[in-house]
């Protein structure tokens, strides 16, 4: 049986008891993911959905960013290690 309890990762047009995905969560996470949800006054599947799409993005990011490094190092397009470590320091001073 689907309902909220069971934190269906089913989207909502096409959720019934038919779940393609479920997820199964320790008692300790799940008490902590129905507190964050009553504090933000949003479903717990709601909170699992919006994080799942966090990181989907995140992943092709940084899925995207390795490719686009690949794709310099076979062109010879590299950086010397002390270069990459004063831009990193320049990032993290802005």
């Amino acid at each position: 049986m689907c309902g909220r309890d069971e934190f269906s990762l089913t989207p909502a047009a096409t959720r019934s008891c038919a779940c393609g995905v479920e997820v199964h969560f320790s008692p300790d996470k799940e008490a902590r993911l129905r507190e964050f949800a009553t504090r933000t006054g949003k479903d717990a599947s709601q909170l699992i959905e919006e994080a799942v799409d966090r990181m989907l993005e995140y992943e092709a990011r940084f899925i995207d960013a390795v490719e686009k490094g690949r794709e310099s190092a076979r062109r010879g397009d590299l950086m010397e290690h002390d270069e990459v470590v004063a831009r990193i320091e320049q990032i993290l001073r802005s």
